[in-house]
């Protein structure tokens, strides 16, 4: 077999392969095995049938069809390997040439993997905002607390925001009601948003028994984005009474005696929040400073798939919270155009620190024992709040183990980057990444990090893969 290949781009390429007759005879002699087995012929035994009765009764061209049909993947494997090609996507392949008796000829033009020259990527810097946990955000989250502990109380006025009605509601559409749009006697925070658009602005001011009507879009069924008429009639109103800010308080909702105490747990768990945060700002700056230092080339199809595949988990992800896109992006303060272009960054950016991260990946040798790809994928499972041996099955079953595989090493060069790095907060301050634990807490430096990973491979993932998300943040099986 002889093969040329043609760069089209640097992410493209398209190969020329040569098969000459006499190295398509082991396809040839199958083909014939798999016919003799598949036709009756009076006089012979089934899959005793010789070549030349197939080829009176089922046709030589079948016999070829069949044999190039076999011949071809392999050919093309072969040629990838034989000029040092590492595929992204499936092949558009033509067959040029084929008669019988000389030989088969075809193309095959792919999306390849790009070369890249890796710049210098030990001690690379990055800066990220400065750490810092105030008395507010202290007392937000007390109040949360306090909130949990609260007492509803029946009262005799008109709803107001922060209270909790109970509403029968109702919507139609030409005086017909739609289907799933009727509830009766459900509690609801006025002014939690989420539910249906105008249902907050109808409710405030609302007395008991009485009837509210407004005109709203449905963000999913049938009728998504078409007017229908809502009917809210409130039936109660409760006021929230939340218990004293006092040690009382602290003993009750805590293991604490005393509020200090309660308050000062708060702020360190916030701290520890706040540092996670940071070092996930910090994985982002340190490969953001890396790409800023190399091109990448970019296959179009890759990020065509990508951009279609993140508008479509977008779409989901709103639907199940109630959101349409116009709704998403007043919320977030973009218009359809700045969005599309964020996006488009995005999805270049993570294209191209994947295939960073695969390149220093392969240059550093980075392999994954059995131990690694176990632990992943018992994570993976928990994350995605499935049985972990029924992941393991599935992964397995659909020949994901190689991607897994790969996001590991992914998480291992990106953790080889951060621990490289000298990462520096806005105030000038050394930023702790070696050994933070995954609860926020700093560790003893110690010869062995195993315990302290900065990052894995998840956080590998949304680095080079941020997801987009709605208000309410991928590989997917």
């Amino acid at each position: 077999m002889k093969s040329a290949v043609e760069t089209l781009s640097p992410t493209r390429a398209k190969l020329t392969v040569e098969v000459p007759f006499e190295e398509l005879k082991p396809s040839l002699d199958a083909a014939y095995q798999k016919i003799a087995k598949q036709i009756n012929v009076p006089g012979f035994r089934r899959g005793k049938v010789p070549p030349q009765v197939i080829d009176r009764q089922v046709g030589r061209a079948v016999v070829l069809d069949e044999a190039v049909n076999d011949v071809l993947p392999k050919a093309y494997m072969e040629a990838l390997t034989e000029n040092s090609l590492t595929p992204l996507a499936q092949p558009d392949i033509e067959v040029t040439k084929f008669e019988d008796n000389e030989g088969l000829e075809f193309t095959a033009e792919v999306d390849v993997k790009p070369e890249i020259t890796l710049p210098a990527y030990d001690g690379l810097s990055a800066k990220v905002d400065d750490l810092a946990v105030s008395d507010d955000d202290v007392t937000e989250q007390v109040d949360a607390l306090r909130e949990r502990f609260a007492t509803l109380i029946d009262v005799e006025r008109p709803a107001k925001s922060g209270d909790f009605v109970v509403i029968d509601l109702v919507a139609t559409q030409d005086g017909e009601v739609v289907e799933g749009a009727e509830i009766a006697g459900f509690s609801y925070k006025v002014g939690n948003g989420g539910m249906i658009d105008g249902l907050d602005e109808a409710l405030e001011g609302a007395a008991i028994d009485e009837e509210k009507n407004f005109v709203t879009q449905l963000v999913s069924g049938d009728l998504v984005g078409q007017d229908v008429d809502v009917k809210v009639k409130v039936t109660g109103v409760q006021e929230q009474e939340l218990p004293e800010l006092d040690d009382d308080f602290a003993q009750e909702a805590s293991e604490f005696d005393t509020l200090a105490e309660l308050r000062e747990d708060v702020r360190e768990r916030l701290t520890r929040g706040k540092r996670l945060e940071q070092a996930a700002a910090a994985r982002d700056a340190v490969l953001e400073s890396l790409l800023e230092q190399v091109e990448v080339p970019l296959p179009e199809t890759m990020v065509t798939e990508e951009l279609n595949a993140r508008r479509e988990n977008l779409e989901q992800q709103l639907v199940m919270s109630g959101l349409t896109l116009e709704k998403y992006l007043e919320e977030e303060g973009q218009t359809q155009e700045e969005f599309e272009a964020d996006l488009d960054r995005r999805v270049r950016d993570a294209v191209a620190a994947q295939f960073l991260l695969d390149e220093i990946a392969d240059k550093e040798e980075m392999g994954v024992d059995q131990a690694e790809l176990t632990q992943h994928m018992i994570r993976r499972a928990q994350q995605s709040g499935q049985d972990p041996q029924e992941f393991v099955n599935h992964m397995f079953e659909h020949n994901h183990v190689p991607d897994l595989v790969q996001e590991i090493r992914r998480g291992k060069a990106l953790q080889l980057l951060v621990e490289g790095a000298t990462v520096t907060d806005e105030s000038g301050n050394p930023v702790e990444l070696k050994n933070l634990r995954g609860d926020g807490t700093i560790g003893e430096d110690e010869p062995e990090v195993a315990d302290h990973v900065v990052v894995d491979a998840e956080d590998a993932e949304d680095a080079v893969d941020p997801a987009v998300e709605p208000a309410v943040d991928p590989t997917q099986a």
